[in-house]
Parts: C-alpha cells; sequence; structure tokens
C-alpha cells in the first residue's frame, strides 16, 4: 500500500516508518521538519499542500500533535484552545481534507492516548483533546464508509519511561513496537470506527 505517514520524524513516527517499510508498503513519510515533505498538522492550508503534492494514498497514518500540560489553576483559555486545535482539529482536518486523495477502501489512523481514559495531573487539555479524537473517529467512520477510521490510543511508551515514567504512576507502559503493530492493525485490516487501547 501507498501510505503517507505524518510525524515521521518523532519517537512514534521512527518506529513506525521502520515496520511499515519492512512489511512492503510505500511510505511517503511528512512531519514539520522532513526535507522533502513539510507539513505543520495545526495549519490547514499545509494540508492541503501535503495533499496536492503526495496525490492519491491508500492509507493515512499520524504519529503527531501537541498539548500543553498545566495544571487546571493555572492553564488558561488559550492553552486549552492550543491543545485542541494541537491534536485534535488537527487531526480532524487530515480526516476531512484527506477524503478527495484516499482510496475508496483506504483508512486514517490517528493518534490518542491514555489520558483520554486515565487522566493524570495536569493533563485537563490532553485528556479533552485525546477525548475528541476519539469521539470524532466513532462518529465519522459511520459516514465515512468504506473509507475507514480507527485510532491508536497508547499509554506511556516503555522507550520513554526515563523521561515520563513519574507522571504514569501505576499505569503499565507500551513499547513501541506493540503500538506499530496497531497501526498495521488499522491499515491492513478491515476494522473502522475503532479506539486501539494499549496498555
Amino acid at each position: 500500500m501507498k501510505v503517507l505517514l505524518i510525524g515521521a520524524s518523532g519517537r512514534l513516527g521512527s518506529a513506525l516508518e521502520t515496520t511499515l517499510r519492512e512489511r512492503g508498503h510505500e511510505l511517503l513519510s511528512a512531519s514539520r521538519s522532513h526535507a522533502e515533505r513539510s507539513v505543520d498538522i495545526t495549519d490547514a492550508a499545509s494540508i492541503e499542500a501535503l495533499y496536492r503534492q503526495v496525490g492519491p494514498v491508500d492509507a493515512v497514518a499520524c504519529a503527531a500533535g501537541s498539548v500543553v500540560y498545566q495544571p487546571i489553576e493555572e492553564i488558561s483559555r488559550d492553552d486549552y484552545a492550543q491543545s485542541f486545535h494541537g491534536k485534535a482539529l488537527s487531526q480532524i482536518e487530515l480526516v476531512r481534507a484527506g477524503r478527495g486523495v484516499i482510496a475508496p477502501r483506504g483508512s486514517f489512523t490517528l493518534i490518542t492516548g491514555v489520558l483520554a481514559r486515565e487522566p493524570i495531573h495536569t493533563s485537563s487539555a490532553a485528556s479533552m483533546a485525546n477525548g475528541a479524537v476519539e469521539s470524532f473517529v466513532r462518529a465519522a467512520a459511520l459516514e465515512l464508509a468504506p473509507i475507514r477510521v480507527n485510532a491508536v490510543s497508547p499509554t506511556v511508551f516503555t522507550e520513554a519511561l526515563d523521561a515520563f515514567g513519574e507522571f504514569f504512576p501505576g499505569i503499565e507502559s507500551v513499547p513501541l513496537d506493540r503500538v506499530a503493530q496497531a497501526y498495521v492493525r488499522s491499515i491492513e485490516g478491515i476494522e473502522t470506527g475503532r479506539i486501539f487501547d494499549l496498555g
């Protein structure tokens, strides 16, 4: 399959790029810093330009998104707006704008996370954004068929425990290779409207 991978330069994106190439997919990698296919998913015009550049694809996989972490007594309205835009609206726009380039039975795979169901201190904006993505996936799947749309919802990556483990006490980590397999399931399988909870 011809797969557009967005967020390819990050920790998860790099793992996905390796896994999908090993499975024989033709990868079109894109990220904010990619030399050939630069994209800012918070900018609708940038997304549209990327789709014009790559043309028809069989799948779009997103491993990108940004949110603000602040205690609720300190977080601002703008922080919430930035988080919604950076993680939820940006991915919603990938689907909305991508309908014209995706194959008739192609798929979109988005990224959410454990904070939608297991919030931590300072995660109100992240939890909001993740929950919005998951609700969108369930609703969009009803209208997009036979195009499929799913989301992968991991806990903290095992490979990132040294940096982030203290923020997720008692929450089981998940290795990147397991997260990558959830993307494989979404891209190569037949399911739609699914949130693949990992943890």
